[in-house]
């Protein structure tokens, strides 16, 4: 497993009229991993604050060095910053062991989306769910499914749960609640099918809650970026889960007893 390196948890103060430090814990957290997304991060951090009045939003630079750092920091966001990249989702887990609100909504910075669509996950927390999910299962009807896209399916079924087709923590957005980050441990969130492995084996509520084509928002890529395939990553993570179910439950041929829900996109 990928191990995100240690935060000390130290949520922001705000100081009253008396001089005296009054917190208040954030109801929402937004975590975003940041690696040289200047281009886009100030909006995503705006569209992240107005999603509940009550906000923290938490940036985690890692081996970003084309001034996303200052942008971070102008817009008030408690700013994380490792010299070095973290690897791919570790971002996720630094951020949520840092997080302080009751629900934890991940985003990247590439992506731009308005709060009205974001605050569909962050409502579906408030309302009970523990883990909402983006509506995303990725292209299906090409003559050749990208293995990517048949290991998200294959896990879902073996799981128990073929109603979330290819819908996934691997995608963003996704908001979690305190409860299930408690359940499955802010470690697992750097390899996202684990931690959802986790979760339905805890018995939490996962609903797929709001479509958002993530594949037409991802920024496009030069041939040297296009060239370190995440692919076998990816599905190295989706083993490492089944791996994890097989020693859990998988002997007794029982499926985790996850919650089953349908899907209810947002307005």
């Amino acid at each position: 497993m990928r191990r995100p390196p240690t935060v000390v948890r130290a949520p922001t103060s705000r100081t009253g009229a008396d001089g005296e430090d009054a917190w208040r814990a954030p109801a929402v957290s937004v975590i975003i991993p940041v690696m040289n997304e200047k281009r886009t991060l100030g909006r995503v951090i705006r569209e992240a604050y107005r999603i509940h009045p009550n906000t923290e939003v938490i940036c985690v630079l890692n081996g970003s060095t084309d001034g996303s750092l200052a942008i971070a920091r102008a817009s008030g966001a408690r700013v994380l910053v490792y010299d070095r990249p973290l690897g791919h989702d570790v971002g996720r887990a630094v951020g949520a062991r840092a997080a302080s609100g009751d629900t934890l909504l991940f985003i990247d910075a590439d992506m731009v989306i308005p709060a009205a669509r974001l605050r569909t996950f962050t409502s579906a927390i408030e309302r009970g769910t523990d883990i909402a999910l983006n509506d995303y299962s990725g292209p299906r009807k090409r003559p050749v499914v990208h293995n990517v896209i048949l290991a998200k399916h294959a896990l879902n079924a073996l799981l128990g749960r073929p109603d979330l087709e290819g819908a996934s923590m691997t995608a963003v957005p996704h908001a979690i609640s305190r409860q299930a980050l408690a359940a499955i441990g802010a470690e697992a969130l750097a390899v996202p099918p684990l931690a959802m492995t986790k979760a339905l084996h805890a018995g939490l509520s996962v609903r797929r809650v709001r479509h958002i084509d993530v594949g037409t928002l991802n920024r496009p890529r030069t041939k040297r970026e296009r060239s370190g395939s995440l692919e076998p990553l990816i599905i190295g993570d989706h083993l490492e889960a089944i791996g994890w179910w097989l020693k859990s439950d998988g002997a007794a041929g029982q499926s985790p007893p996850g919650n089953v829900a349908g899907r209810g996109d947002g307005p």
